[in-house]
């Protein structure tokens, strides 16, 4: 990325995280009751972007202060945060996906269903999102990974809710455009924010998430699918 001659700093951050934000941050839709496939794919989606993004920036922002803005002039800077915010992403839906399961699980105990529902609900958010120019080498073997672990999840042994949520914490502290010093420092802290974001989701999901049409029409739809 090659800096067009006469803009200024502000110039250039502006149009630099506007780009970032419309590339990442989706749309929330309002909340409705999740009753189908669709609806439960993009609360999924949308709620893993939003704390991804928010963890993501809100992290760089307090480490960089006022000196922000010029981070942005570093076209390796925006490479690696560009790469970053993916990878957190895609743990933030394997996450959520899980936890999902989960409570879908508490009221409708059939392992392989639940399994094959919410593989199908992250395979469609993996086949819409693509792989994206700024994603980097390593992204499909992250959406990849986001599979597999709901074909390994047993979701009758998922007794700790609160563990289910480590690796979007752990993609935070990996991936994060700090210096390792300052993460060794930072990491109960990173940990403990993203843990914090991830409050509204889960209170959202419980209100909205309509376990008994998921299971009639969410679970026919993923056996379509399938088939």
């Amino acid at each position: 990325m090659s800096e067009a001659p006469g803009k200024s700093l502000s110039e250039r951050f502006s149009e630099v995280w506007g780009a970032l934000r419309s590339h990442f941050l989706r749309p929330r839709k309002k909340l409705g009751p999740i009753e189908g496939l669709d609806a439960l794919v993009d609360f999924v989606d949308s709620r893993s972007s939003l704390v991804s993004q928010t963890s993501l920036y809100g992290y760089i922002k307090t480490r960089a202060g006022t000196r922000f803005p010029e981070l942005f002039e570093n076209d390796l800077f925006v490479q690696s945060i560009n790469i970053a915010k993916w990878q957190i992403w895609c743990a933030c839906v394997s996450d959520l996906a899980v936890y999902t399961g989960r409570l879908i699980f508490e009221a409708h105990p059939e392992n392989e269903q639940v399994r094959q529902l919410m593989r199908v609900a992250v395979t469609r958010i993996a086949e819409r999102t693509g792989v994206p120019d700024d994603a980097g080498q390593d992204f499909p073997s992250a959406v990849k990974q986001m599979i597999e672990r709901i074909d390994d999840t047993q979701f009758s042994e998922l007794d700790d809710l609160e563990a289910i949520f480590k690796q979007s914490g752990d993609a935070l502290v990996h991936w994060s455009p700090i210096v390792d010093e300052l993460k060794v420092l930072d990491e109960d802290i990173v940990r403990n924010s993203i843990r914090f974001r991830w409050q509204e989701p889960r209170r959202d999901l419980r209100a909205v998430l309509n376990i008994g049409s998921i299971i009639s029409n969410g679970m026919s739809q993923a056996r379509t699918t399938v088939d």
